[in-house]
């Protein structure tokens, strides 16, 4: 059944009322049973809010921890649940140990740096803008050519590409551009006698010491690997006279979680009546994270590169007051994110709530 009572639009997105906001009212983050509310004013102009509902700002850089030496200790979780941790990373120097996640799959985002990832299934170099996904149980060691800044998600569900459904299997990216590694013998380090594999399981970690480099594998087959996937060859899919959800841009996938990019692309410039910033919506089944990657983010402010926003279950969030106004002539995004959407409600952790801004949430004022 479908039921239309007092004033709304004749499509969603385009025409709002004017006087009214919309704000979608969605099941499975975009992807089940709907409704568009029009309000008389936004569901954002709150005066105060108090206990975990509220939306974080966090500066990744102020983490403290994140200056450690050691990969693992360095590496610090900022949000969790029982199925996701996320963390972010600065490598500085090649690692003298390598690591085995027996407790999920990993995904790293090279925010910044270039260097190299030695894996079972062989080496890859890495940029800026790299995913490197790493499969539960793979044996890796980073080392890097660059100082190195990673978005780290840690997933207890495989990692998966999203069906593309109607739009093909070679929407977003074709999967000729997914690079795998080759193996290679591990340069000679002639006196050494002993190399220490570092597992975590449930999240401590035990050691395991060789006589011999632990990654020695000479040949692979089959479609479980290492994968490698930049930004640059991710292609949007674009529509100029409607905003497509969030959902449009899932790059990876998981039972519980969803990962998503946001890539400079085209405004919806083919109707005047189409909006071009994100619409107002509840989170009702998904948390949500944006990670700031690179770029003009205008349907926010004060959010620079290496900040992430907490959007919990619960509470509404879209565009702030300028931004509406700041699309108005553009024609094109220039900006490079990375969304990371979970089922379950993450919780910050100590260090995540230290790198919070405790004044975030009075950003839209009274819209």
């Amino acid at each position: 059944m479908y039921w239309k009572r007092g004033t709304v639009t004749r499509q969603a997105h385009v025409d709002i009322p004017d006087g009214t906001v919309e704000e979608e009212f969605g099941r499975r983050g975009f992807f089940g049973r709907v409704s568009h509310l029009y309000r008389s004013e936004a569901p954002v102009g709150w005066t105060s809010i108090e206990g975990d509902c509220r939306p974080e700002a966090l500066n990744l850089y102020a983490l403290p921890g994140l200056d450690a030496d050691d990969y693992l200790e360095g590496r610090i979780a900022f949000l969790q649940n029982a199925d996701v941790r996320i963390s972010f990373a600065r490598v500085t120097a090649p690692m003298d140990y390598h690591f085995r996640n027996a407790d999920g799959d990993e995904l790293l985002f090279v925010h910044r740096g270039v260097g190299r990832i030695e894996t079972d299934f062989g080496p890859l170099n890495y940029e800026k803008g790299d995913y490197l996904l790493i499969p539960r149980g793979t044996v890796y060691r980073l080392a890097p050519v660059e100082p190195t800044d990673l978005l780290i998600t840690e997933s207890a569900d495989e990692l998966e590409v999203p069906d593309r459904g109607i739009v093909g299997k070679h929407a977003l990216f074709d999967m000729e551009v997914v690079n795998v590694p080759t193996p290679e013998p591990p340069t000679p380090e002639p006196g050494r006698t002993e190399w220490a594999l570092k597992i975590q399981r449930e999240s401590r970690v035990t050691t395991v010491t060789y006589p011999f480099n632990p990654i020695n594998t000479v040949g692979w087959r089959g479609d479980l690997s290492v994968w490698q996937l930049n930004l640059r060859d991710i292609r949007p899919i674009l529509s100029e006279r409607y905003h497509l959800p969030p959902s449009a841009h899932a790059t990876f996938l998981t039972r519980s979680a969803v990962v998503c990019s946001f890539l400079p692309r085209g405004l919806e410039t083919g109707d005047p009546g189409a909006l071009k910033v994100p619409f107002y919506h509840a989170n009702i089944d998904f948390d949500e994270v944006l990670f700031y990657h690179d770029g003009d983010f205008f349907s926010r402010e004060g959010i620079d590169a290496g900040m992430v926003t907490f959007h919990p279950q619960g509470i509404h969030h879209g565009p702030q007051p300028g931004a509406v106004n700041a699309a108005e002539g553009k024609e094109r995004t220039n900006e490079k994110a990375v969304m990371i959407d979970t089922r379950r409600p993450l919780h910050l952790t100590e260090a995540g709530r230290a790198a919070c801004n405790p004044t975030y949430w009075k950003s839209w004022g009274a819209a």
